[in-house]
């Protein structure tokens, strides 16, 4: 079997990372204005306002550590490639909990927000520590152009010519912790649809998108993943 899994901020909410939307109004985006902090624009305005921002998420994310979903989606890698079948997970999320739990299959669609990215030569290096306008890149040498390496607001999201043929090639489209209102991640179920692929969502909560999945399970992502885990690989 194979199997594409989309992942978003909810999946990461057990680890301490806030998700950006939810329908309780208090996620990042109810308190902070992401037309300031992500977008293009913003950064050419206050790039220390963003850095700023980044820099917290970036020191929250490096004291954080991965769920027991984090863990059962790299088990269940692990365990399709045994039986000949094939595992792709795509993330909406910069973190890089999926990789320390021992998922090896990442596309991250909307960046990595530990490493920077040069905007003067395009450079992509791993960054771990604050970033200001004074870093220089270690590339071109410039100084002042370094950014996360983040997809914001406007931008294109990364490999979306992997993630659609990944997603045709499937046979199981599954949506875990996001919202289904950022395109065009949003748009995955309906084209998998289109496509004949069965579908399944995993939330703490139905999404915007629920009524257009063949298969629907709530509650906490630590919980509702590893259960679901179980049973795919129970399937044999």
């Amino acid at each position: 079997m194979r199997i594409f899994v989309l992942t978003g901020a909810g999946i990461s909410a057990e680890s301490g990372l806030g998700t950006f939307r939810d329908k309780a109004g208090t996620g990042i985006w109810a308190r902070f204005d992401p037309m300031k902090l992500a977008t293009p624009e913003g950064f050419a305005r206050d790039p220390e306002a963003v850095h700023a921002f980044y820099n917290t998420r970036r020191r929250n994310l490096l004291a954080a550590e991965p769920n027991e979903a984090h863990f059962a989606l790299a088990r269940l890698e692990a365990g399709l490639a045994e039986r000949s079948g094939m595992l792709t997970l795509v993330t909406q999320n910069i973190d890089d909990l999926h990789e320390r739990a021992g998922s090896r299959n990442v596309v991250h669609m909307h960046g990595e927000l530990l490493k920077s990215r040069c905007a003067a030569c395009d450079s992509v290096v791993d960054w771990r520590q604050d970033l200001s306008l004074e870093d220089q890149c270690e590339a071109c040498g410039e100084t002042g152009h370094l950014r996360p390496h983040v997809v914001w607001f406007g931008e294109m999201p990364l490999a979306l010519d992997q993630i659609y043929g990944a997603l045709a090639a499937s046979d199981l489209f599954v949506a875990i912790g996001t919202s289904g209102t950022v395109y065009p991640a949003a748009g995955f179920v309906a084209q998998a649809r289109a496509l004949g692929i069965a579908t399944c969502e995993i939330n703490l909560e139905p999404s915007d998108d629920a009524r257009l999945f063949d298969e629907c399970r709530y509650g906490p992502a630590s919980e509702t993943v590893p259960a679901w885990v179980q049973d795919m690989l129970r399937q044999g």
